[in-house]
């Protein structure tokens, strides 16, 4: 079975179901993207890693991993999310020590929270790309109404109970503040370990960039 290759398009969570979060991943090579539905914490996680900016006081569990894998040097290759059964993805970490490789099952959630903070490439199988990818198109003309659209088919398709979420592009409490002020907070967040918050400032200042 042939391998696609993905790259993470962006991570949110639904205006209607609290905790409800998702991933968005797309191919590299066309316009399908795979939704996955994940943890609260695993979505914290992902973010810290995608934002440079973030940097925790302490190591988080996927940070520790990392840590403890640079100590024993062990290398992650590459991760496979290579089943879907019943809406569930899973996945495998594709490790290397000693030029031995191993193969570890693992949750896709902490496999991709891994792949980011040892810049693995991330594959799925083209069977599964055909039977969950979706495709989400707009035109120039609809840019500024994508996030709006998403979110709305974020929420429609989560209350059918599949594993589907796109980036949100809803208000936050933080418009009224400044990018100096936003910046502030968002070390505060951090200092005190408070990710969830941390990673919705560092969305507002993406959008001001």
């Amino acid at each position: 079975m042939s391998l696609v290759r993905l790259k993470i398009k962006g991570i949110s969570y639904s205006q209607t179901q609290n905790g409800a979060y998702a991933l968005i991943l797309n191919e590299v090579d066309g316009d399908r993207k795979l939704p996955i539905v994940i943890g609260a914490f695993e979505a914290q996680s992902i973010a810290i890693a995608l934002e440079k900016e973030i940097k925790p006081p302490r190591p988080l569990t996927h940070d520790l991993f990392k840590n403890f894998s640079d100590r024993f040097d062990i290398v992650i290759k590459q991760v496979i999310i290579h089943k879907l059964v019943d809406g569930v993805f899973y996945s495998s970490i594709i490790c290397e020590r000693d030029k031995v490789e191993e193969i570890i099952d693992a949750r896709t959630s902490d496999a991709i929270a891994l792949a980011l903070r040892f810049n693995a490439p991330i594959f799925t199988y083209k069977t599964i790309l055909d039977k969950a990818g979706i495709f989400l198109k707009f035109s120039s003309k609809e840019n500024d109404k994508e996030q709006k659209d998403d979110s709305i088919v974020v929420d429609e398709i989560l209350q059918e109970g599949e594993t589907v979420e796109i980036d949100s592009g809803s208000a936050t409490p933080y418009k009224e503040l400044s990018l100096d002020e936003l910046h502030k907070e968002l070390e505060k967040a951090v200092a005190n370990e408070d990710y969830e918050k941390a990673a919705s400032l560092r969305d507002e200042i993406s959008k001001r960039k």
